[in-house]
């Protein structure tokens, strides 16, 4: 009895470190860089709010803003009128705005985006694979991406007109 029972437990024990040592491993050696300022920014293809499919690389040749946000978070409420502000300004120059809501309802986000007017696409990150590619940890974070697909900012913060303006003009070479 005795026997089988340490049998057990270094079968166990050979498991979790085999798990823990793969788990290591892939995080050391992924091939996916985390994205930073200069980089380009990882491609994702989202179903919108409308029910359409939505892939980045479909705007390449235009300045991006990917805003990750939620209506839970306090911040991003705050700074979605802003947002929504300067696309209303930009759009005629060829901004366009993403929205990547984190993991909530259809009909949470559809009364959220009808509450506060929202017009830019709001896209769903239903299992979070893009919150995690692109190494989203805090909320609201937004991505400014070049016409060339590079991202030139990284806002890991709460975002008001100047500051996205600003960041937009740079994007536009105004």
């Amino acid at each position: 009895m005795r026997e089988n029972r340490k049998w057990i437990q270094s079968i166990i024990l050979t498991a979790v470190l085999l798990i823990g040592a793969y788990t290591i491993g892939s995080s050391l050696f992924a091939k996916e860089d985390i994205p930073r300022e200069g980089s380009t920014a990882p491609d994702f293809s989202l179903i919108g709010l409308d029910g359409n499919k939505v892939e980045l690389s479909d705007y390449r040749g235009k300045p991006v803003i990917v805003n990750f946000w939620g209506s839970w978070c306090e911040p991003c409420i705050r700074e979605m009128p802003a947002i929504q502000r300067q696309y209303e300004k930009w759009k005629d120059k060829g901004l366009v705005v993403l929205g990547l809501n984190l993991d909530e309802s259809k009909v949470t986000v559809q009364s959220y985006v009808k509450q506060t007017g929202v017009t830019f696409p709001v896209l769903f990150d239903k299992e979070l694979r893009m919150r995690d590619r692109y190494a989203v940890r805090y909320y609201p974070t937004t991505f400014f991406i070049d016409p060339a697909g590079k991202i030139v900012k990284i806002a890991v913060l709460e975002m008001d007109d100047d500051y996205i303006e600003q960041t937009v003009r740079s994007m536009l070479k105004l």
